[in-house]
């Protein structure tokens, strides 16, 4: 089986970037990590590519100033010098441009804190919680131009129970995200299938996750 060559996007501990690594120990994974790359020089997912043996650079976004594009280009570099073929955004906190966007276009994933198109943006844990959701979760999307407005390739929903707070519901939807996000990285890179229903129990917590079995 060839491997799409998966380049990851962080910019602090990368506890998604380590579920997708973790994922690819599995040779069966379609995925193969080539390049982790950080934005910050301190992010401290880069010790933990590294860990796995996993090439792992930063491009300091601050040397750039206001032009995004031109740090976009020095990013890009790395991940073409790489062969990346494939990109996950796990906790990648910069805005893309269209110049990324659309070079990128089909293969550039993100997972987003919520069900989307609810909450896009930050802070979608209080946000839900002042809402008075009684379900909350994490959505796997293509990136367009409009922030968390590309195409939905699957979601994971968790309960929300009496006496959450903001902290407690983040970390609930976390384990969601650990384990919608492989799923949805492997059913992109052989070619999508029809989106199914399986519920997970992870550390207690019973995970739904709707998201396409290739």
């Amino acid at each position: 089986m060839s491997r799409k060559r998966l380049g990851i996007l962080i910019s602090g501990r990368g506890s998604n970037m380590e579920a997708l690594l973790k994922s690819a120990q599995d040779p069966a994974w379609p995925c193969e990590p080539v390049l982790v790359l950080a934005n910050k020089l301190d992010a401290g997912g880069l010790e933990k590519a590294r860990g796995f043996g996993v090439k792992a650079v930063a491009v300091d976004h601050k040397p750039f100033g206001k032009d995004r594009e031109a740090f976009e280009r020095a990013m890009n570099a790395e991940l073409m010098a790489a062969g990346v073929e494939l990109i996950a955004l796990a906790g990648f906190m910069r805005v893309l441009t269209p110049y990324f966007v659309n070079h990128w276009a089909g293969r550039l994933i993100n997972i987003h804190p919520a069900l989307l198109p609810k909450y896009p943006g930050v802070d979608t844990h209080n946000r839900a919680l002042a809402a008075g959701d009684l379900v909350h979760g994490c959505t796997v999307h293509q990136v367009t131009a409009g922030v968390d407005e590309g195409p939905a390739i699957g979601s994971a929903e968790v309960d929300v129970v009496a006496g959450d707070d903001e902290a407690s519901l983040a970390a609930r939807v976390l384990k969601a995200e650990h384990v919608l996000y492989p799923r949805c990285l492997a059913a992109v890179a052989r070619g999508g299938g029809t989106r199914v229903r399986e519920d997970v129990v992870v550390d207690g917590v019973t995970v739904r996750v709707f998201a396409p079995r290739a």
